[in-house]
C-alpha cells in the first residue's frame, strides 16, 4: 500500500515544471522519495533534475528502487533507459554546476536484467549500455571542470566488449582529474582480445573488484590466466567466470611429466590468496584428474562451483565428495557428465554430503536414463534445500518423468524445474546427447500432452508453486541478448581469420 506522502510525491511529479520549481524548498529527506516515484513515472526531466539538486552525501540507485514503506513496489528490475539516462544527465548536470554540493558518492550497481522489463516506454538499458552511456558521460566530463572542487566517487558494473573498450578505458584513464571517479565493483568481458583485457582491469581498480566474468570470446589459455592473476592481482574477489578452455596449456608451453601441471598448480596457488573466494564458473575446460590441483589449495569453502562439461573422471567425482566444499556448495552445475552410469557411489556421495546447502542443482546431459530415476530419487530426497533442479537433454521417458515429478513434489523448497523432452517425442533410434537441429524436431502435440500431464501432478500435489519448463535453447541472457550482433561480427572475424591461417598454411606445405 502506498503512503500519503508517497501520494503526494505523486500528484507533485506528475507536474514536471512544477515539481522542478519546488526542489529548493524541498525537505533534504524527502529526495529519495521524489527520485523513486519520478523513476515509477518515467518522469525524467524531475528524476534529472532532483539528481541535479541532490543534497545529500551519497546516492545509491538500488536503495533507492527497493520497497519501502512508502511504496511496496520493486524497481530494481526496470533498467528503463529513459530513467537512467535521466540519471547520468543529472550526475553531469550536478558535478559541473556552480557552488558547493555534499554528493560524494554514486552507487550505480544493483538494478537486475531480467527478460520481462515492466517499465512502461519498454525501453531496456542493459550492464553493456549502461556501461557505454557511463562511459561516454564521464569522457564528455573529463573536457570540463569539477567546480566543486572534489570529484564524485561512482559505484558501477562494468560490461566491456571491443565495441565499447575505447571509452571504458579513457573513462577509467582520465589524463586530467576528472569530476567523476569510476569504481569497479564487478566486472565482466567478452570479445576482448587477451592484452585489452589485461589493460582494461589493471585500470579498473581490481583492488576493489568483487566479481570477474570473462566470457564467451575472450580466447585465453592458462598461461593468460595465470598472468592475469599474478600481475592485475584480486584480493577481494569472491566470483569469477573462466572462458572455454582457459586451462589449456599454451601452445609454446612444454609438455608436463604424466600427472603434473606446474600452470595449473601455479594458477590454483594464486586462486587460493584469494581469501574472499566463494564462487567458480571454469565449464567447458579440459580439467581431466585435475580437480584436487585446481580446488584443493583453496582456502575458503565455494558455495557456487560450474563444472559443465570439464571431463571428469573418477578420481576428480571422489575428490569433489570429500572434499570441505562439498558441505557448502549452493549451486553446482556438472553437466556433461555420466554421473549415474559411470561414477553413481561418488556423485551420490556428493549430494548427501551437500544436502543441508545445495539451492541449485544441474544436470544437463548427464545421460540420465529410465534406469537410473529410482537412484535419482534417492539420491535426490535428502536435498530439502534445493530450489532448482535442471535436467534438460537427458534421455528419459514420459512415464520416468511422472515417477521424477512425483519424488520433486517432496522436495518442501522446490520452486524451479528444467526438465527435458521426453524421449517419446522423438523417432526412434534418437542418439544422445542431441544437438540444437536434432532437440528440435520433436513431436509438439506428444509433448504438450505429457506437459499438461506434468503439470496436473504439480497441482494434485499442492506444488502449484513449482515452475516447470522446457527451455531448449536455454534460459534468457540479457548480456548476449543485448551484445548478439557484436559476438555474430566478432565470429565472423575469427572465422575469416582461420580461414586465411589454414590457406597460408597450405601455400606453404606445397
Amino acid at each position: 500500500m502506498r503512503s500519503l506522502r508517497f501520494i503526494a510525491a505523486e500528484a507533485l511529479v506528475s507536474h514536471p515544471s512544477l515539481a522542478r520549481d519546488s526542489l529548493d524548498s524541498v525537505a533534504y529527506n524527502l529526495y529519495p522519495l521524489l527520485f523513486k516515484t519520478s523513476y515509477l513515472l518515467e518522469q525524467a526531466e524531475v528524476t534529472r533534475a532532483v539528481l541535479r539538486c541532490w543534497p545529500l552525501e551519497e546516492f545509491r540507485l538500488a536503495m533507492l528502487l527497493e520497497p519501502s514503506t512508502d511504496h511496496p513496489a520493486d524497481l530494481r528490475d526496470r533498467a528503463c533507459r529513459t530513467c537512467l539516462e535521466a540519471c547520468m544527465q543529472g550526475l553531469s548536470d550536478h558535478v559541473l554546476q556552480s557552488g558547493s554540493h555534499r554528493l560524494r558518492l554514486a552507487d550505480l550497481t544493483g538494478i537486475r536484467d531480467v527478460q520481462e522489463q515492466r517499465c512502461p516506454c519498454g525501453r531496456v538499458l542493459g550492464r553493456w549500455g549502461r556501461t557505454q552511456l557511463l562511459a561516454r558521460t564521464c569522457c564528455e566530463l573529463q573536457a570540463q571542470t569539477c567546480v566543486a572542487g572534489h570529484p564524485v566517487e561512482v559505484l558501477a558494473d562494468l560490461f566491456v566488449t571491443n565495441g565499447n573498450f575505447e571509452a571504458v578505458v579513457q573513462a577509467l584513464r582520465p589524463a586530467v582529474p576528472a569530476p567523476l571517479q569510476v569504481r569497479c565493483l564487478s566486472f565482466r568481458a567478452d570479445s576482448l582480445s587477451p592484452g585489452q583485457l589485461l589493460l582494461v582491469l589493471g585500470l579498473a581498480e581490481p583492488a576493489a573488484l568483487r566479481k570477474l566474468e570473462v566470457v564467451h570470446n575472450v580466447r585465453l589459455h592458462a598461461g593468460h590466466v595465470l598472468q592475469l592473476l599474478a600481475q592485475v592481482g584480486f584480493p577481494q574477489l569472491a566470483s569469477l567466470t573462466l572462458p572455454t578452455k582457459a586451462f589449456d596449456v599454451p601452445p609454446s608451453y612444454a609438455p608436463a611429466p604424466e600427472g603434473q601441471d606446474s600452470l595449473l598448480a601455479s594458477i590454483a596457488w594464486e586462486l587460493s590468496r584469494m581469501t574472499q573466494l566463494t564462487e567458480l564458473n571454469v565449464a567447458f575446460s579440459s580439467l581431466t584428474g585435475k580437480i584436487r590441483t585446481l580446488l584443493g589449495p583453496l582456502r575458503t569453502p565455494l558455495r557456487v562451483l560450474d563444472l559443465a562439461n570439464c571431463h571428469l573422471n573418477h578420481a576428480d567425482m571422489a575428490f569433489l565428495a570429500d572434499c570441505t566444499h562439498a558441505t557448502h556448495l549452493e549451486v553446482l552445475d556438472l553437466s556433461g557428465h555420466s554421473l549415474v552410469h559411470l561414477y553413481p557411489s561418488t556423485f551420490f556421495r556428493l549430494l548427501r554430503q551437500a544436502a543441508q546447502t545445495l539451492r541449485v542443482l544441474t544436470l544437463e546431459d548427464c545421460s540420465i536414463t529410465d534406469s537410473h530415476v529410482g537412484m535419482m530419487i534417492l539420491g535426490l530426497s535428502p536435498c530439502t534445500q534445493l530450489q532448482e533442479f535442471k535436467f534438460l537433454g537427458n534421455p528419459l521417458s514420459a512415464s520416468a518423468l511422472r515417477r521424477l515429478f512425483a519424488a520433486l513434489c517432496e522436495l518442501p523448497k522446490l520452486q524451479r524445474v528444467e526438465f527435458p523432452v521426453p524421449k517419446d517425442c522423438y523417432p526412434e533410434g534418437i542418439v544422445y546427447p542431441q544437438d540444437e537441429m536434432t532437440a528440435s524436431k520433436f513431436d509438439q502435440q506428444k509433448y504438450n500432452v505429457i506437459a499438461e500431464e506434468l503439470h496436473l501432478l504439480l497441482l494434485q500435489a499442492g506444488r502449484e508453486d513449482i515452475q516447470a519448463s522446457t527451455p531448449l535453447f536455454g534460459s534468457f541472457d540479457p548480456d548476449i541478448q543485448e551484445t548478439s550482433n557484436e559476438l555474430g561480427v566478432f565470429l565472423l572475424q575469427a572465422f575469416k581469420n582461420a580461414l586465411e591461417n589454414f590457406s597460408k598454411a597450405l601455400r606453404q606445405i606445397e
